[in-house]
């Protein structure tokens, strides 16, 4: 009966002593240096018990929030580092665009220079300058065309008076040769009467 209850008690002694060894032993481990998750897995893991709670030493809390704070410190400086950089990058994004766009001007100038022509300092594109030459080709056309017929016009009229002309000319000589016979034939009888004056005077 008394080895029934010192059987108890002796598995008792001997769990307390080997959680005495345990705390022992791991209240001289150190924090581990690592990754924070590691660090509060380490911290849970080799922290004593009691009831429902854990016991951590003070110094891995210490540690551990300075690890924390030189965490948060260097994730905030590559932050910075990074918010650096984007600017940086968003600088020569923006130059880059710039430049982009004073490329596509030049291009675009170079295409408006092909497809235009330069007429009286006026750069006019080809639709625009076959439309002027076409117009300027028509109006010429238009005054040749009213030139052209205002020549025929012209030579019709010139050749109506020529020939008006020539008959005027035809009726002159015609009206001056016959007053040219008249005047001969005035003159003979004329001729004819003084004879005849002469010869009856003469009887």
């Amino acid at each position: 009966m008394k080895v029934k209850h010192l059987f108890p008690a002796f598995i008792l002694c001997f769990s307390l002593f080997a959680n005495a060894q345990n705390v022992a032993k791991n209240a001289n481990l150190p924090l581990k240096e690592g990754p924070i998750d590691e660090q509060f897995e380490f911290i849970l893991k080799n922290s004593n018990k009691y009831k429902n709670y854990k016991v951590v030493k003070r110094d891995w809390i210490e540690k551990l929030q300075k690890n924390v704070a030189d965490s948060i410190n260097a994730i905030q400086k590559d932050l910075s580092t990074e918010v650096e950089k984007v600017a940086t990058q968003q600088i020569e994004i923006e130059k880059l665009k710039t430049d982009l766009a004073t490329v596509n001007q030049k291009i675009e100038d170079l295409y408006t220079e092909k497809d235009s022509i330069s007429l009286l300092g006026l750069q006019l594109s080809k639709g625009n300058y076959q439309t002027l030459m076409w117009g300027i080709i028509g109006v010429l056309a238009i005054l040749w065309l009213f030139f052209t017929y205002r020549f025929k016009a012209s030579n019709t009229i010139t050749k109506e008076a020529k020939a008006k002309l020539a008959e005027t000319e035809h009726e002159f000589e015609e009206h001056r040769k016959r007053a040219l016979e008249r005047e001969q034939q005035v003159r003979r009888k004329l001729q004819d009467e003084i004879n005849k004056n002469k010869n009856n005077t003469a009887k």
